[in-house]
């Protein structure tokens, strides 16, 4: 079923490419692994599926250590802060930076352990109360301010669209932050390259290429349904 709905997933991506006038390798795909066994994970990797998201920490460390070590593992939960110093030499990408505070641990973290961490800033594009992540207005500021800081180089936005029946309807939203990301990297600030758009889940994904994603996250439309331990 995994390899299947890959294929589905990869040939999806590749549409919506072309009808936005894209190159398909421009579109990382994620396979959001959380909850998932790694045997589910090591079938995507045998399909050739490289770069892999997680919601935890632990988990991310635990199968970090269980899988190749050519896996690239993206932290795409929200992170708190006493958890930094377990991830920033695991994840290739944390996306869900959206605090001076947290950016400031990670930080402290990056030069204790003579690295440099990948980061992109979080975005509450459609100011939802229940998510996580900066006011679109704030977000120039927060990057301004989080790039000074040493270990640490901004890639890019990262954005959780509202839930929704019809994917059309957050296709504003991924419009919106793909302007604020060009907004921003007009102004060239230093340590800043906006080379990243992290955008689109299961449900609109292909709206979200449409409008500049750069990675896509998808989990149940390549795992199935999700496992909550009982």
């Amino acid at each position: 079923m995994i390899r299947e709905n890959l294929d589905m997933v990869t040939g999806n991506i590749k549409s919506a490419c072309q009808k936005a006038g894209r190159e398909p390798g421009d579109v990382t795909l994620i396979a959001v692994s959380k909850t998932k066994p790694v045997s589910a994970i090591r079938e995507a990797y045998e399909h050739g599926i490289r770069e892999f998201g997680e919601n935890k920490v632990q988990e991310l460390v635990e199968k970090q250590e269980a899988l190749p070590k050519d896996i690239r593992w993206h932290m795409i939960g929200h992170l708190q802060r006493n958890k930094v110093k377990y991830i920033v030499d695991k994840a290739a990408l944390i996306h869900s930076v959206d605090s001076v505070r947290l950016a400031e641990e990670i930080s402290r973290e990056a030069v204790k352990k003579q690295i440099t961490v990948s980061i992109l800033i979080e975005v509450n594009i459609a100011g939802e109360d229940t998510k996580f992540g900066a006011a679109p207005e704030e977000t120039e500021a927060l990057v301004r301010e989080i790039a000074q800081l040493p270990g640490i180089h901004i890639e890019g936005l990262m954005t959780i669209a509202p839930y929704v029946d019809d994917a059309e309807e957050n296709r504003q939203y991924f419009s919106r932050l793909k302007q604020l990301s060009v907004d921003i990297k007009r102004k060239n600030i230093d340590n800043v390259s906006m080379n990243v758009l992290s955008m689109g889940m299961t449900g609109d994904y292909m709206v979200a290429v449409e409008e500049g994603a750069s990675y896509v996250r998808v989990g149940t439309g390549i795992f199935g349904e999700r496992q909550y331990p009982v």
